[in-house]
């Protein structure tokens, strides 16, 4: 089992590396290597950060697409890469890691995002992803 302390570690190390690679635009496995030599981290923190980080960079695409259909009257070009990345972390947790609850996802996401982002980032996170739980739950009952 994972500890608690080991996966903040790896969100936010995971944060830095997705937030990077939006500027770079760097393929996702080149980028690994050389991050993790600029950046250190123990063993366990790797792992769990580079699976966030290759199942973000696999699915970008879905997660986006269901983030914007959350994004209330907001465009994708007004979402900070802090907290966008804060919620592709936060919607991959919930959508693969069934050893995250929803609650953790999202509480670790308002972390993640207070640390790196403005004193507005949690509310905007919560508020999307609160959203994004609402639709998986739903979907969850309905299928």
């Amino acid at each position: 089992m994972i500890s608690q302390r080991v996966r903040r570690l790896a969100r936010e190390r995971a944060l830095q590396f997705l937030f990077g690679l939006d500027f770079t635009g760097n393929d996702c496995e080149d980028g690994l290597a050389a991050f993790w030599e600029e950046n250190p981290a123990r063993l366990s923190v790797r792992e769990y950060a580079n699976r966030v980080i290759r199942g973000v960079c696999d699915e970008r695409e879905d997660l986006d697409a269901r983030i914007l259909g959350a994004l209330n009257q907001w465009t994708p070009d007004r979402v900070g890469r802090v907290e966008q990345n804060a919620i592709r972390i936060a919607l991959y947790e919930m959508l693969r890691c069934d050893d995250v609850p929803p609650s953790v996802a999202i509480n670790e996401a308002l972390e993640v995002s207070r640390r790196f982002g403005t004193d507005e980032s949690p509310r905007f996170v919560n508020g999307v992803l609160d959203r994004l739980r609402r639709e998986l739950e739903e979907a969850t009952q309905e299928g």
